[in-house]
């Protein structure tokens, strides 16, 4: 059993970020990967997990939302079937992006201080 974090500190917290929709699905589409580099620049580990429509948003370098991720120091995970699915390979995707399958969120979602959002 681990101690708590002393009064007035915030303790370093995990989380898996899930991102199922595209930039394109509304005006706050973008938010939630803002929100994720917002958590990473407080000093959390973050992994975002581009999924379904979700994975577009790691195509090529002129993504903001991507660029500002990595500048935080989150992992940026894009689903393997997703990818293969809009015709996606590594060499099209954000070199900050890295090509899974659903075992690494399987895992990642297993271990005991990891907290997953969906969107």
């Amino acid at each position: 059993m681990t101690a708590p974090a002393p009064r007035g500190t915030a303790s370093r917290l995990s989380y898996l970020m899930i991102e199922s929709k595209g930039n394109w699905a509304g005006p706050n589409a973008g938010t939630f990967l803002l929100d994720a580099a917002t958590l990473a620049e407080a000093g959390h580990r973050v992994r975002v997990f581009l999924v379904e429509d979700g994975v577009l948003t790691a195509v090529g370098t002129a993504s903001p939302e991507i660029e500002r991720l990595a500048a935080a120091g989150a992992e940026i995970l894009v689903d393997d079937f997703s990818a293969a699915q809009r015709a996606l390979s590594a060499t099209t995707l954000s070199p900050h992006a890295k090509v899974v399958g659903m075992d690494a969120v399987a895992a990642a979602l297993a271990e005991d201080d990891c907290r997953g959002v969906w969107h």
